[in-house]
């Protein structure tokens, strides 16, 4: 079996019906066309991988993460038009548009509204900064699980959670050492400790620490603190769950990081054999464009 720390920190996304997986230095793009083909996609990565601002610790969370979410709407568009044979290309001030719009959203959502009833629970139960910033992360936390619950409840979501879980599975399989063929990759975990919900989820437990050491504050400086501390909750979160990731073997790590594995269930299904294809193809083709790029 091999040891994991010979392997880069493959990671990926699900798409419709497909799936992308990223390496150091390319990635992959691996999608079921309505005709049951795999398309594949794949490009070399953006000069950013190889800036040496990814190495500096907490600003390289904030780097990565926004370009793995612009990847992210990138792969969807493209997957999308795989599905309806579209050429709608999202890319250039259109992505950058929509990724912001995406932004707002979730931090109105996940972040200033928990804010106002953490606020409200303060000024009308008589609650002090603490409960106050322990009940808005609750309300966070709550949000969240709500809402991958209701949209996996959609059966085009469970189908693209499926092919998270078929992501998972195949990355678990290699760095396992195991050969991927759909039966055997179908026995591995759909866990993965360099998920992103779990970062998700420690972004949430990391909010209410820092915002509890804020103390009482107006409603006016409260929000603002949620939106200007966001970074550094990002940054936070991106160091933990790469440090949790080096360090499995530790069982006091492998006891912290349970409550994210956990989670990984809201947004992972059991994929069929047809759907792990997909995922063992997008792999192998980013692994044989990161072995061109580097030679």
């Amino acid at each position: 079996m091999a040891e994991k720390s010979r392997f880069p920190a493959y990671g990926g996304q699900a798409v419709i019906e497909g799936v992308m997986m990223r390496g150091s230095h390319s990635l992959a793009i691996a999608m079921r066309a309505p005709n049951q083909e795999i398309v594949i996609h794949k490009e070399p990565l953006g000069g950013i991988y190889k800036s040496r601002l990814t190495k500096i610790p907490f600003l390289r969370g904030l780097i990565m993460l926004w370009d793995a979410l612009g990847l992210g709407m990138r792969a969807l568009t493209l997957s999308a038009n795989t599905q309806t044979g579209e050429d709608e290309k999202l890319e250039g001030p259109l992505l950058y548009i929509t990724l912001a719009g995406s932004l707002l959203f979730a931090i109105a959502l996940f972040f200033l509204a928990p804010a106002v009833l953490g606020q409200l629970s303060e000024r009308y139960l008589g609650f002090d900064a603490w409960l106050g910033n322990l009940v808005e992360g609750i309300v966070r936390l709550a949000l969240l699980i709500l809402y991958i619950w209701a949209i996996g409840r959609m059966p085009e979501i469970r189908r693209v959670f499926a092919y998270h879980g078929a992501e998972h599975k195949t990355i678990n399989t290699f760095e396992a050492g195991i050969e991927l063929t759909p039966e055997n990759v179908a026995k591995s975990s759909v866990e993965h400790p360099r998920c992103g919900t779990a970062f998700l989820l420690t972004l949430v437990v990391f909010s209410v620490l820092l915002f509890s050491l804020l103390g009482p504050l107006p409603t006016v400086w409260r929000l603002v603190s949620r939106v200007v501390l966001l970074p550094v909750l990002a940054g936070l979160a991106y160091e933990y769950i790469r440090w949790t990731a080096n360090h499995l073997e530790n069982p006091l790590v492998k006891l912290l990081v349970r409550p994210n594995l956990a989670l990984q269930h809201l947004t992972t299904r059991e994929p069929s054999l047809d759907m792990l294809e997909v995922s063992i193809a997008a792999f192998q083709t980013m692994r044989l464009e990161e072995d061109k790029l580097i030679k």
